[in-house]
């Protein structure tokens, strides 16, 4: 089988006016082709933290992780990271231009999902005209 995904001695710990707080403590897993992993736990156990730094957003953590050439990540904040003075479509395709990657094609892809997934008249809309839940969907 292959390995996805290889975790060695994960740990990270934060500073607040208590002292010392280890989020994630010498984690080590592997994940191989064909597993299913769920994460869960109490509020506070690193959950989110982990996610954090395998989607690379958290860079200040000790041990290593890997992923197969292959694997692509992404990860569904807990709250919605929407531009409030963006559209919509602005929103939904804010990742595909930090990358270089907006064309005809992908617009008109992305237009596809926003219609499929019943955006499709919010789409020149600012986000604030949103329920929770079709925020999520623009993620």
């Amino acid at each position: 089988m292959n390995e996805l995904l290889t975790i060695d001695n994960l740990s990270k710990s934060y500073n607040s006016l208590a002292g010392e707080v280890k989020a994630i403590e010498n984690l080590s897993l592997c994940v191989k082709n064909g597993e299913f992993v769920s994460i869960i736990g109490p509020s506070g156990c690193g959950k989110s933290t982990l996610l954090n730094i395998l989607s690379g957003l958290d860079k200040d953590y000790t041990g290593s992780f890997k992923f197969n050439d292959n694997v692509k990540v992404s990860y569904m904040l807990q709250e919605d990271s929407l531009f409030p003075w963006l559209s919509v479509y602005e929103n939904a395709v804010i990742g595909l231009k930090v990358q270089k990657k907006c064309n005809e094609e992908s617009s008109n892809y992305v237009k596809h999902l926003l219609k499929k997934y019943g955006l499709g008249e919010f789409m020149d809309k600012k986000i604030s005209s949103l329920s929770g839940g079709m925020k999520q969907r623009v993620l």
